[in-house]
C-alpha cells in the first residue's frame, strides 16, 4: 500500500509542477484574473458532481471554515497568478520551495515544537528567497516576487483553516467543495477586474487552461490526499520539493528561462532548506499531517 501511496504523492508533485508552465501558455492570451476564473471554471465543473453527491457532502457548503477556506483559496491563486505573469516559470517554482519553511515557522508561533535541524532549515529557505527577491535579474519583477511570496501566505492561511474543516467519509468532499467555492468565489474579483474573460482562445491557452482545471488543480489534490493519508508526514512532506524541481526544470527546457547565478543558489538553497525542515520534523505524528496540498500551483 505504501508504493502505491507514493506513487501517488509523486504524481501530485509532478501536477503542481506543471501548473505554472501550463499557466504561462495561457497568460501570452489573457490576464491573469481570467487564466485562474477559467482554469477554476474547469476545475468546478469536474467537481460539482462530487461536491453534490450526498447530504453530507452538500452540508459542507453551509460550513464557515469550508467557505473560508475556499474563498482563501481562490484568492491565493489570483495573487500567485499575478505574480506569475510578472516572473519566469523558473523563478515563481522555485519560490514555492520557500513553503515548508513557512509551515515550520507558523507552527512554532502557534505553540507546536520545532526541531533544531528544521531551523537550520528554515534559515537557508529564507536566505534563498532573500538572495532571489533581491537579484531576480532578469526572472522577474520585484512586484512579481513580491506579489508570489504573498501568495503563500494566503495559502498557508488556508492550510490552517482547513485543519479545522468538518471531517468527511467521501475523500474527495473537501477538495471538491473547496475547489467550487474557490471559482465562486474568483468569479467576481475577476469581473471587475477586467470585464469578461475571452473565450477565443489558441488551442495551446486552452490546453494550458484545462490542464491546470484537471491535472494541477483537481487530480493534483486528490492524489495527495489518497497517499498522505497513508503515510508518516515526513515522507509525505519530501514530495512537496517535487513542484518546484519540475516547475524549474520545464522553465529552463521548454520556456527558454536564464538560469542566473543567483536564482540557480537561490533555489538551491530554497530547496535543501526544505528538505532539512520536513526530514527534521520526523517525530511529527501522520495525523498532524495536512490532508491537503500545502503548495499548490
Amino acid at each position: 500500500m505504501n508504493r502505491l501511496a507514493f506513487l501517488a504523492l509523486a504524481a501530485a508533485g509532478v501536477f503542481w509542477g506543471m501548473g505554472f508552465p501550463l499557466g504561462k501558455l495561457a497568460l501570452r492570451e489573457t490576464a491573469a484574473a481570467h487564466v485562474v476564473l477559467l482554469r477554476f471554471a474547469v476545475a468546478a465543473l469536474v467537481a460539482l458532481p462530487f461536491a453534490l453527491r450526498g447530504r453530507e457532502t452538500r452540508s459542507l457548503f453551509r460550513s464557515p471554515v469550508v467557505l473560508l477556506a475556499g474563498a482563501l483559496y481562490g484568492v491565493a491563486f489570483l495573487v500567485q497568478f499575478e505574480g506569475l505573469a510578472r516572473v519566469s516559470v523558473t523563478l515563481a517554482a522555485l519560490l514555492v520551495g520557500v513553503m515548508p519553511a513557512l509551515i515550520a515557522l507558523s507552527a512554532r508561533f502557534l505553540g507546536e515544537r520545532v526541531s533544531g535541524a528544521s531551523w537550520i532549515g528554515v534559515a537557508a529557505a529564507t536566505l534563498g528567497a532573500v538572495l532571489i527577491a533581491g537579484k531576480p535579474g532578469g526572472a522577474g519583477t520585484p512586484l512579481g516576487v513580491a506579489l508570489s511570496l504573498a501568495a503563500l501566505v494566503i495559502f498557508l492561511a488556508w492550510l490552517f483553516v482547513l485543519r479545522k474543516a468538518p471531517a468527511t467519509a467521501a475523500p474527495m468532499a473537501i477538495p471538491a467543495v473547496t475547489v467550487v467555492v474557490a471559482a465562486a468565489t474568483i468569479l467576481p474579483i475577476a469581473l471587475v477586474m477586467h470585464g469578461a474573460p475571452k473565450l477565443d482562445l489558441s488551442v495551446g491557452a486552452w490546453a494550458g487552461i484545462v490542464g491546470q482545471g484537471l491535472f494541477s488543480t483537481l487530480l493534483a489534490t486528490a492524489a495527495w490526499q489518497f497517499g498522505s493519508a497513508r503515510v508518516g508526514s515526513a515522507s509525505a512532506g519530501v514530495f512537496i520539493n517535487i513542484e518546484p524541481l519540475m516547475g524549474a526544470a520545464i522553465g529552463v527546457l521548454l520556456f527558454g528561462d536564464h538560469l542566473t547565478l543567483a536564482l540557480g543558489v537561490g533555489g538551491l538553497l530554497i530547496l535543501i532548506g526544505s528538505f532539512v525542515v520536513v526530514l527534521g520534523e520526523k517525530q511529527t505524528p501522520p495525523s498532524e499531517l495536512p490532508a491537503v496540498p500545502p503548495t499548490p500551483a
